[in-house]
Protein backbone atom coordinates (compact mmCIF):
# COMPACT_ATOMS: atom_id res chain seq x y z
CA UNK A 1 0.00 0.00 0.00
CA UNK A 2 1.43 3.38 -1.03
CA UNK A 3 1.83 6.10 1.56
CA UNK A 4 -0.58 8.99 1.27
CA UNK A 5 1.01 12.33 0.43
CA UNK A 6 -0.13 15.44 2.22
CA UNK A 7 1.97 17.76 0.05
CA UNK A 8 1.56 17.67 -3.75
CA UNK A 9 4.46 16.57 -5.93
CA UNK A 10 5.32 20.21 -6.70
CA UNK A 11 6.23 20.75 -3.06
CA UNK A 12 3.66 23.47 -2.38
CA UNK A 13 0.93 22.61 0.11
CA UNK A 14 -2.62 23.43 -0.99
CA UNK A 15 -3.97 26.78 0.18
CA UNK A 16 -7.28 26.86 1.92
CA UNK A 17 -8.96 30.23 2.18
CA UNK A 18 -11.76 31.03 4.53
CA UNK A 19 -13.75 34.22 4.61
CA UNK A 20 -13.18 35.66 8.05
CA UNK A 21 -16.34 37.22 9.40
CA UNK A 22 -17.25 38.73 12.71
CA UNK A 23 -20.76 38.22 13.98
CA UNK A 24 -22.46 41.30 15.37
CA UNK A 25 -25.59 41.68 17.37
CA UNK A 26 -27.61 44.62 16.08
CA UNK A 27 -31.10 45.76 16.94
CA UNK A 28 -33.54 46.85 14.26
CA UNK A 29 -37.11 48.00 14.55
CA UNK A 30 -39.71 45.38 13.57
CA UNK A 31 -40.98 47.47 10.67
CA UNK A 32 -37.44 47.85 9.33
CA UNK A 33 -36.91 44.07 9.49
CA UNK A 34 -40.22 43.49 7.68
CA UNK A 35 -39.18 45.93 4.95
CA UNK A 36 -35.77 44.28 4.72
CA UNK A 37 -37.28 40.81 4.45
CA UNK A 38 -39.74 42.00 1.82
CA UNK A 39 -36.88 43.41 -0.23
CA UNK A 40 -34.22 40.66 0.10
CA UNK A 41 -35.72 37.81 2.11
CA UNK A 42 -34.67 36.58 5.55
CA UNK A 43 -31.74 34.51 4.14
CA UNK A 44 -30.10 37.59 2.55
CA UNK A 45 -30.29 40.01 5.48
CA UNK A 46 -26.60 39.89 6.38
CA UNK A 47 -25.38 40.34 2.81
CA UNK A 48 -27.72 43.29 2.28
CA UNK A 49 -26.76 44.93 5.57
CA UNK A 50 -23.04 44.37 4.88
CA UNK A 51 -23.35 46.05 1.47
CA UNK A 52 -25.35 48.93 2.97
CA UNK A 53 -22.63 49.45 5.61
CA UNK A 54 -19.92 49.33 2.89
CA UNK A 55 -21.75 51.99 0.90
CA UNK A 56 -22.35 54.16 3.97
CA UNK A 57 -18.67 53.98 4.95
CA UNK A 58 -17.64 54.82 1.39
CA UNK A 59 -19.98 57.83 1.46
CA UNK A 60 -18.49 58.94 4.77
CA UNK A 61 -14.95 58.68 3.36
CA UNK A 62 -15.95 60.71 0.30
CA UNK A 63 -17.50 63.43 2.46
CA UNK A 64 -14.32 63.55 4.54
CA UNK A 65 -12.30 64.09 1.35
CA UNK A 66 -14.70 66.79 0.18
CA UNK A 67 -14.54 68.57 3.53
CA UNK A 68 -10.73 68.35 3.53
CA UNK A 69 -10.67 69.92 0.06
CA UNK A 70 -12.84 72.87 1.09
CA UNK A 71 -10.89 76.13 1.03
CA UNK A 72 -7.93 74.40 -0.64
CA UNK A 73 -8.31 76.66 -3.69
CA UNK A 74 -7.82 80.38 -3.04
CA UNK A 75 -10.74 82.71 -3.76
CA UNK A 76 -8.89 84.71 -6.42
CA UNK A 77 -5.96 84.64 -8.80
CA UNK A 78 -7.28 82.06 -11.25
CA UNK A 79 -7.32 81.99 -15.05
CA UNK A 80 -11.13 81.80 -14.92
CA UNK A 81 -11.76 84.83 -12.69
CA UNK A 82 -12.49 87.36 -15.46
CA UNK A 83 -14.46 85.11 -17.85
CA UNK A 84 -15.35 81.72 -16.40
CA UNK A 85 -17.55 80.72 -19.36
CA UNK A 86 -14.75 81.56 -21.79
CA UNK A 87 -12.28 79.60 -19.70
CA UNK A 88 -14.60 76.55 -19.70
CA UNK A 89 -15.04 76.81 -23.50
CA UNK A 90 -11.27 76.94 -23.95
CA UNK A 91 -10.79 73.91 -21.68
CA UNK A 92 -13.38 71.95 -23.62
CA UNK A 93 -11.89 72.94 -26.99
CA UNK A 94 -8.44 71.87 -25.81
CA UNK A 95 -9.62 68.41 -24.75
CA UNK A 96 -8.69 66.07 -27.62
CA UNK A 97 -10.90 63.31 -26.20
CA UNK A 98 -13.99 65.49 -26.51
CA UNK A 99 -16.19 65.05 -29.55
CA UNK A 100 -18.44 67.84 -30.82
Amino acid sequence: MAARRSIPAGGVPPTVCYLVCMRLHISLENELVRDLDARVGPRRRSAFIAEAVRQALDDERRWELIEEALDSIPDEGHDWDRDSAGWVRAQRAGDTRRVG
